[in-house]
């Protein structure tokens, strides 16, 4: 049984971008990867140290993200360490020419319990051109065809927008023929590359969303969702109106390599460390609030102002701020921070309208 966690002292997941490192120019970047390393990345034993502050949080799950982590040449040591101790480790990779059946193999014998790729469309003509790189797809689907071969546990990452929204059911296909464990919907945040990428409207990210939930009834694989913390709000919603029609609730039991037992938010519950070291609520919410190399993540995490504010949703503006479901949702801190430049404004593309706004007892705060 999962250990139920308090937010305020240990995150459920720790995201670990060991690089920048990269050779796609993927259209929604948030990283602005390159070829080569960025200065400062942190060295082996850095990396070894920073492990170590993080299985002191009670034991979080630990992605190595990038860029490209595969580029990084001590990333096997890196992951055999953290697995040494008995932590959960994943990673999302890049699918280029790295990805071959010994690399699969090694990371399997490193202790790395999921890979995650990324699919951004049902074909090799509409995911390379997003991706930058002809060639991609058909590289993603062989690796996947390793990743099956040696029995191990994936999932795919897809970055919901304008380019790509109606081809959603044809991808919904394609994850069931690849045997993925989890499909990850991640929801525009423009930040970085991502500034050039049109996000859907407000009432597309509604429409998406209760369309996701309810095709878990007919799939085999989990549905889950990044930047867009209102699906469980419409989680709640969905299965209340099955109820009422008689129909039995969609429920699945949680997959503590990919989605927690109660919702995160950006530093709630969740931290991203850059290769530099610098601490920030998340890759998308980039401010930062210190450095690993100063302070320890720990500290950081528990009692930095920015992480205690985002870990109070009583203290968002807006209609976020008094919504029944701020509890359960919050909004992407992230996604308000981009739009607005203040992390606690309301959610800009969530179209819900609180209890109390329609009753008329609150006036909107923005």
């Amino acid at each position: 049984m999962m250990m139920v966690r308090d937010y305020n002292q240990d995150p459920f997941i720790v995201i670990w971008e060991v690089t920048r490192m990269c050779p796609f120019h993927c259209k929604h970047c948030r990283a602005a990867a390159q070829l080569h390393p960025y200065p400062g990345e942190l060295s082996t034993e850095e990396g070894k140290g920073l492990i170590d502050q993080v299985y002191s949080m009670n034991n979080p799950l630990l992605v190595f993200s990038g860029g490209d982590p595969l580029m990084r040449d001590d990333l096997f040591e890196l992951a055999s360490y953290a697995s040494g101790k008995g932590m959960r480790v994943s990673m999302t990779p890049s699918a280029t020419p790295r990805v071959t059946k010994k690399a699969v193999l090694r990371s399997k014998e490193a202790g790395i319990a999921r890979w995650a790729f990324s699919l951004d469309g049902p074909d090799a003509e509409s995911h390379d051109d997003f991706r930058g790189v002809p060639g991609i797809f058909d590289r993603t689907m062989k690796g996947i065809s390793y990743l099956n071969e040696l029995g191990i546990k994936f999932q795919i990452n897809t970055t919901v927008t304008k380019y790509n929204v109606d081809k959603l059911p044809e991808m919904a296909e394609l994850m069931k023929a690849c045997g993925v464990s989890v499909w990850t919907l991640f929801f525009l945040v423009p930040t970085g590359r991502g500034k050039e990428l049109e996000p859907v409207t407000p009432e597309q990210h509604e429409e998406v969303l209760r369309w996701a939930f309810n095709l878990q009834e007919r799939m085999p694989y989990i549905v889950s969702t990044t930047e867009a913390q209102f699906y469980r709000r419409v989680a709640f919603q969905e299965n209340q109106r099955r109820r009422k029609l008689g129909m039995r609730p969609i429920g699945r039991p949680h997959d503590d390599l990919a989605k927690a037992p109660r919702g995160t938010n950006d530093g709630n519950g969740f931290v991203f460390i850059s290769h530099t070291g610098d601490v920030q609520p998340s890759g998308f919410l980039p401010i930062n609030c210190g450095n690993i190399r100063d302070t320890p993540l720990p500290d950081i995490y528990r009692n930095h102002p920015v992480f205690k504010a985002l870990r109070d949703p009583d203290s968002t503006k807006g209609k976020c701020g008094v919504c029944e479901f701020r509890f359960i949702c919050g909004g992407s801190r992230s996604r308000a921070y981009a739009v607005t430049g203040d992390y606690k404004a309301a959610e800009p593309y969530c179209i819900y309208i609180p209890k109390k706004h329609r009753e008329g007892k609150e006036t909107v705060n923005i």
